[in-house]
């Protein structure tokens, strides 16, 4: 049994994110940790929400509301909604926790300490019509890479291009419109990256199992232009992490705090400090997650992300880590993903195009999306969500794959011999040949899990559905019972086995409707099918079952096209 660390992306707290984001890192985040659940390794998964810096301030503004009272609010929404889709997060915490600050001062101070950061004057935009210094994503304007003219100071969103906020052309305040600003003199910290950049490559190289986009992208911010940079890790905010050197005071960075993108990924360690708070147990049982000195040298770590994430969780998380000098665990492998299209455009936010989490749950069950999106998940390239190809997927895949099998199976048994599994009859040649097949599919299957190919993970699990189904159309039961009843006894019988076995390899995809196809069965081994012989031979002769409601509905044309319309505009 291995132990396996897992982590996804933590989403900021400024509203319900939409289906780009949920592809981007926590679904198949919570694919990879329920497969590995599934086939009995210990498994940590661990997620947050993102509760510091500009987003946090500026949409609790527009709310209206202290934003200790927004996040609080946020949180608890974001964690509902996680649930919807049924994200099976061991504990999803707050980057405003008490242990996320704590360990986010502890690292700084370790930083300090190790000679890893520097204190810096620098000349920061301070607003006139606003009366106080503009942070980073206070401050948007054109960008200088490729002409998006809503750049924020910190990033390009559009060319995803690392900025500061001098950076910009024509700034101006985010919070007023202003373009009234001046340079001012003001001190901040930074982590020296630079300082370990050779060690930073030297851990990076040693990866050569990533993939392509998560190593080119780290490549690319070490090389391009002046290579890695130095970096400021405090901003002139009321609410965040504040600035302490460790346990102490920080002389000269009073009224300061830690700049967001310091103290979230650290929130990965603090979140299991916050698991164990909450179950009752000790520092040690989160520690033998984290600290190499602690048991964690046995640990598999692995991260979950947009591409856009990339950058900081290969470099600035790694300097904060290697620059304490102390035995915390490093990231082993990290997924990162493209970006989701929306219908011929891009999702957006702002403008609230496209399906959003929340709205999602609304018209259909979560399997639904969790099926489509992992089956079209942007690995290798940008992919687009179109409705017509949602709806072929869900009618095709779903309804007439998977749930047909389902339903013609438990109604043939039920009308010819009644609810429990017949005994008549014995395998032969034909059932001899899909066990074969399944056997092979399945180590193929695997083999993708493994390695978190989500889509081809997705394609050899169908594979597995349709052997089933060419199966059942070559044997054709409902024809044999007219003459050979026995033998259509043990037909039946293997594929009520069958839907046992594919209730279980695929639960990491579609949770709910494995568990309503176990219910129907009566069943609740969940072992997974080493042997595939055997596992066909799960449910003996005279168990009891019932026949399911609808696994999975077809979407109709109307439905298709009033969605169509409904999401393609702004958001009420």
């Amino acid at each position: 049994m291995a132990r396996i660390l897992i982590t996804s992306a933590i989403p900021y707290i400024n509203g319900i994110k939409h289906l780009g984001n949920l592809v981007g890192s926590q679904l198949p985040a919570d694919l990879y940790a329920r497969y590995m659940r599934g086939r009995g390794h210990e498994v940590m998964f661990i997620c947050a929400t993102d509760e510091h810096g500009t987003p946090a301030e500026l949409a609790a503004a527009k709310a209206g509301k202290p934003v200790e009272d927004y996040c609080a609010e946020m949180h608890e929404v974001q964690k509902e909604i996680a649930a919807g889709f049924r994200l099976s997060f061991d504990h999803f915490g707050r980057s405003s926790s008490a242990r996320n600050h704590r360990l986010t001062q502890h690292f700084a101070g370790a930083l300090a300490e190790n000679g890893f950061i520097e204190e810096v004057v620098e000349r920061q935009f301070f607003s006139v019509a606003d009366n106080r210094f503009l942070p980073d994503r206070y401050i948007e304007g054109t960008c200088p890479n490729c002409g998006y003219d809503k750049a924020r100071g910190d990033q390009c969103e559009n060319c995803t291009k690392q900025l500061d906020p001098t950076d910009l052309i024509d700034p101006r305040s985010a919070i007023s419109g202003s373009a009234e600003l001046e340079l001012r003199e003001t001190k901040h910290l930074y982590l020296r990256q630079r300082a370990l950049k050779d060690e930073i490559e030297a851990w990076i190289d040693s990866k050569t199992d990533w993939p392509v986009l998560t190593t080119s992208i780290a490549k690319k911010w070490l090389h391009d232009g002046e290579g890695l940079q130095d970096r400021g890790i405090t901003r002139d905010l009321k609410w965040g992490v504040p600035v302490r050197k460790g346990s102490e005071p920080w002389p000269g960075m009073e009224g300061k705090v830690f700049y967001v993108w310091f103290d979230a990924p650290i929130e990965y360690i603090a979140g299991t400090a916050e698991w164990a708070d909450a179950n009752g147990k000790a520092d040690a049982d989160w520690e033998r997650w984290w600290r190499t000195d602690r048991g964690a040298g046995d640990v598999r770590y692995v991260q979950f992300m947009g591409k856009d994430n990339v950058p900081f969780h290969t470099l600035s998380f790694p300097a904060t880590i290697m620059g304490s000098r102390e035995p915390w665990k490093l990231v082993d492998y990290i997924k990162s993903f493209n970006y989701l299209n929306y219908d011929g455009g891009q999702f957006s936010t702002s403008q609230g195009r496209g399906v959003f989490m929340d709205q999602a749950l609304s018209i259909l069950p979560a399997d639904y999306w969790r099926w489509w999106l992992l089956s079209h998940a942007p690995e290798n390239s940008d992919s687009e969500f179109t409705w017509e190809n949602f709806q072929s997927s869900v009618n095709k895949d779903l309804a007439d794959v998977l749930g047909n099998l389902v339903s013609r199976v438990t109604k043939f048994c039920r009308s010819k011999f009644g609810e429990t599994v017949p005994a008549g009859g014995s395998p032969g040649e034909r059932e001899h040949q899909l066990v074969a097949e399944l056997q092979q599919r399945l180590a193929a299957y695997e083999a993708c899990m493994e390695a978190m190919e989500v889509r081809k993970a997705a394609s050899e699990l169908r594979a597995l559905w349709v052997a089933g189904n060419e199966y059942l159309q070559s044997a054709a039961p409902w024809t044999v019972v007219k003459t050979d009843p026995e033998k259509a006894q043990a037909m039946i019988r293997l594929a009520l086995n069958l839907i046992r076995l594919y209730a279980v390899i695929s639960r990491p995809f579609i949770p709910d409707a494995a568990a309503s196809m176990m219910a129907s069965l009566g069943c609740e081994d969940w072992r997974w099918p080493a042997d595939v012989g055997r596992a066909l031979e799960v449910l003996p002769a005279g168990h009891g079952f019932t026949t399911p409601e609808v696994l999975f509905r077809k979407i109709t044309d109307e439905e298709r096209a009033e969605w169509q319309t409904r999401f393609s505009g702004v958001r009420s």
